[in-house]
């Protein structure tokens, strides 16, 4: 069964669900914003170097900053919305600015095979860290639908364009792309001219990378379709104020929700404690989800740590 209509033959929607808040709304937000008072930056990040390979059947994650993390498997390692910058912005005096370091330093990376990129925001499509990867050796790029223009006019590539539903055979593994509640844009016009999603990563385990979301029926869709995930990649932060962040984004209560409709055996919180994006502090995500999750598999990592999975 197909995944329901997300395009009007113009721009993208969220099928079913609330659309992100109108620019109107956004003014409305900026001018009554009461951010939750944050560290201008935290010096607690202790980098992880990576092996540049893993043995048998492992399936290592290492969560290196906000949704970027590295999965190694026997054969192929892949990347997920990479940002190393230090600013989640077109420009590189003004815009959110990083409050702590990557977990693994550029130089310590490994091998990357794929890049998951999950929508055009700053803070998840980073041009200048893309390019360097492209610069790094031989790598296939994972779009959604209508992203692939802007990575080729920067000569970034190769690159595929997967639509909700679409799957994709590379590197030992198959790529699923997902529906997710988002939104896309990079500048004023460019509101949902391109797709946003969430990928399910298939090998001998299940692995769900839920990108940038909010909470909705499409958890209950994805379990359906692929079964409950080995290990579950879920958004915990930039909720507040939530009349303007709930059509977009998770609170770790829904976060916490999510994990238990998708019997993940584990879940990783992402998107959260590099950023602060929205009116949550920078660590108050995890603070909550650490009170809400009581009993459940819900892990909350530091930028550097890793998780080993084993069959």
């Amino acid at each position: 069964m197909p995944f329901p209509k997300h395009f009007d033959g113009k721009r993208f929607f969220n099928p079913g669900a609330p659309q992100a808040r109108a620019w109107l709304d956004v003014f409305r937000w900026k001018f009554s914003s009461r951010p939750e008072p944050s560290p201008r930056f935290v010096a607690d990040v202790e980098p992880s170097k990576p092996p540049s390979s893993v043995n048998g059947n492992e399936l290592r994650v290492t969560l290196i900053n906000h949704s970027t993390l590295l999965f190694q498997y026997s054969g192929f390692h892949i990347l997920t919305d990479p940002i190393w910058s230090e600013r989640a912005s077109p420009l590189a005096s003004i815009g959110p600015r990083r409050r702590r370091n990557p977990g693994v330093k550029w130089e310590d990376l490994p091998r990357i095979d794929i890049v998951l990129l999950s929508h055009n925001h700053y803070d998840h499509l980073d041009l200048v860290t893309l390019r360097r990867l492209a610069g790094r050796g031989p790598c296939e790029f994972v779009v959604p639908r209508g992203v692939s223009p802007l990575l080729r006019s920067q000569s970034i590539g190769p690159i595929h364009e997967l639509d909700w539903g679409e799957s994709l055979p590379l590197a030992g593994t198959t790529i699923h792309s997902v529906p997710a509640l988002h939104f896309s844009a990079r500048g004023i016009f460019d509101r949902n001219k391109t797709l946003w999603c969430g990928y399910v990563i298939e090998t001998d385990r299940l692995v769900y990378f839920a990108g940038d979301t909010a909470f909705g029926d499409h958890f209950a869709q994805i379990r359906e379709r692929f079964g409950s995930p080995d290990l579950a990649l879920l958004p915990i932060g930039a909720y507040e104020p939530r009349w303007f962040m709930s059509p977009v984004h998770m609170g770790p209560e829904d976060a916490v929700r999510a994990h238990r409709i998708l019997g993940a055996k584990t879940s990783i919180a992402i998107h959260h404690g590099t950023f602060q994006l929205a009116d949550d502090g920078l660590d108050t995500p995890k603070q909550r989800l650490r009170e809400c999750s009581s009993g459940d598999s819900f892990r909350v990592l530091d930028n550097g740590q890793s998780v080993t999975l084993t069959s």
